[in-house]
């Protein structure tokens, strides 16, 4: 198995930066104390934050737990974890958060509750489907005739990304960096790009549209998925059985089948 990685240190001024900016978009996605109201027969709404690359897999599993609790209504936000920590940061309204990276929920003490793991992913390339220009491995990305897409390096899978380009002496010069994973994805499915790396759980949502080729395991990298309580939620206990159920046998069949890893 590749060796696991923990990033830690701190976040810079960008990453607040985009977080502020996200402060409209996200209230609108997520509501505020109106939403029990319109949950209605006594519901509670409980909001979270989750890294984009949860996007699909968590549609899922908010279906199953609220079928398994017919009391909880589950409202999901999706960004890279970075303006996610930055909502945090400025106690945006909401109840957990599940990060892609353990530097970033560690770098929110404070203002979470304990976090547990409770999945990990790792690294693939994706390319347009059929691997139109025929790319091998992470050397090839050097390759200047080749339209590669990274993540910024202030998202978690452009450090991961940017870790394992490192290790293998390799100068990648993308044409863009995308603010989540699924930026990186979308420029790949449209064409916009030849390459990009991201993380496996994506590059199995589009079937038909990208392939992946795998990172061998001795130059590739886990990411670890946290996942907490935040302080300033006003459902804490509701927030709390959410992330508890999240290391559930059936959370954790629901990820095996997206393509994530134990935790």
């Amino acid at each position: 198995m590749p060796r696991t990685r923990t990033f830690r240190g701190h976040r810079t001024p960008v990453a607040a930066a985009l977080g502020a900016a996200l402060l409209v978009p996200l209230a609108a996605g997520c509501g505020g104390k109106s939403d029990d109201a319109s949950a209605g027969g006594g519901k509670t709404t409980i909001k979270v934050l989750a890294a984009a690359s949860l996007t699909d897999v968590f549609q899922k599993a908010g279906a199953a737990y609220e079928k398994a609790h017919p009391d909880t209504v589950v409202k999901f936000s999706y960004a890279g974890s970075q303006q996610l920590a930055a909502q945090v940061e400025q106690d945006f309204p909401a109840d957990a958060l599940v990060t892609a990276d353990t530097r970033t929920m560690d770098g929110l003490k404070g203002k979470t509750g304990t976090p547990s793991v409770i999945a990990h992913n790792r690294l693939v390339i994706a390319t347009g489907e059929g691997n139109p220009k025929k790319v091998k491995d992470l050397k090839g990305l050097t390759d200047s005739k080749l339209k590669v897409v990274l993540a910024a390096p202030e998202v978690p899978v452009g450090r991961y990304s940017k870790q394992v380009l490192d290790e293998q002496h390799l100068k990648v010069r993308p044409v863009s960096q995308e603010q989540d994973v699924r930026g990186v994805l979308s420029k790949v499915e449209l064409g916009e790009a030849d390459a990009g790396i991201v993380y496996a759980t994506d590059a199995m949502t589009a079937p038909g549209k990208v392939d992946a080729v795998q990172v061998p395991d001795d130059q590739n990298a886990i990411a670890a998925y946290p996942a907490a309580t935040l302080k300033v939620s006003e459902h804490k206990k509701q927030a709390d059985a959410f992330v508890t159920w999240l290391r559930s046998a059936e959370a954790q069949k629901i990820l095996r089948d997206a393509g994530f890893q134990k935790p």
